[in-house]
C-alpha cells in the first residue's frame, strides 16, 4: 500500500486567525502532497515500497544513496505530526504531568517557551523546532531541512514547522511572531500529553 495523505485534524480555516485557510490549502495541499507523491515515486519498485513511514524513515536515514527517500518520507511524518501538534484554540500552558515535567526540566513553562522560541526562530534557514524525549529527558532540539528527531532515536513530543512555506503567507519575513502565535493559540498540549504518556 502506497503511502497516502493523511486527511487533517481539522478544517482548513479552523485555525483562522492565527493560520489561515490560504497557508493551510498551500502549505498542506500542496506542500505535503507533493512529499506523498515524491515518496511513493521514490520508493515504487523497491524493497521499501509499502513499507510503514517510520520503516522508510530509519532505512534511509544516513545512508547516501537514499536522501530523496530520506527528505520526503521524514517531511511526510513531520508534516503530519506538526499538524496533530495544533488545534482550534489551543496554545497557552501545559497542565498535568506534561506541565511537571516541563518545570522540571527547563525550570518553568515561561522558559520552556523562551528555549522553544530561541531554537525555533534561530534555526538558519529551513527545519523544525522539537521538544523531544532523549533517554528519558526533555530537550528542546532544532533540525535542518527534513531532519527529524527519530533518526537521531529521539521521541518527538512536539514540533513547529519553520519553513518559510509554513507561515510566509500569514507572517511574511517575522518568524519570530509565528512561532509565538503558535506557543499562544495553536499549540495541541493534549497531543503532546499524550506522545509523552505512549513514551513512558
Amino acid at each position: 500500500m502506497a503511502v497516502q495523505l493523511p486527511n487533517l485534524p481539522y478544517a482548513e480555516n479552523a485555525l483562522e486567525p492565527h493560520y489561515s485557510a490560504k497557508t493551510i490549502s498551500f502549505h498542506y495541499g500542496k506542500h505535503h502532497k507533493a512529499y506523498v507523491d515524491n515518496l511513493n515515486k521514490l520508493t515504487s519498485g523497491t524493497l521499501l515500497d509499502g513499507k510503514p513511514l517510520e520503516e522508510i524513515i530509519m532505512a534511509a536515514a544516513g545512508d547516501a544513496t537514499r536522501v530523496g527517500m530520506f527528505n520526503n518520507s521524514a517531511q511526510v511524518w513531520n508534516h503530519t505530526f506538526f499538524w496533530n501538534c495544533m488545534k482550534p484554540a489551543g496554545g497557552g500552558r501545559p497542565t498535568g504531568e506534561l506541565a511537571k515535567r516541563i518545570d522540571q526540566a527547563f525550570g518553568s513553562y515561561e522558559k520552556f517557551a523562551e528555549q522553544f522560541k530561541t531554537a525555533a526562530v534561530g534555526r538558519f534557514g529551513s527545519g523544525w523546532g522539537w521538544l523531544a524525549l532523549d533517554g528519558g529527558a526533555l530537550k528542546i532540539v532544532s533540525t535542518a531541512n527534513a531532519d527529524t528527531p527519530m533518526a537521531s532515536k529521539q521521541t518527538a513530543l512536539l514540533t513547529v514547522d519553520v519553513w518559510e512555506h509554513a507561515y510566509y503567507l500569514d507572517y511574511q519575513n517575522r518568524r519570530p511572531d509565528f512561532v509565538q502565535a503558535f506557543l499562544d493559540h495553536l499549540v495541541n498540549w493534549d497531543f503532546v500529553a499524550g506522545n509523552l504518556g505512549k513514551a513512558k
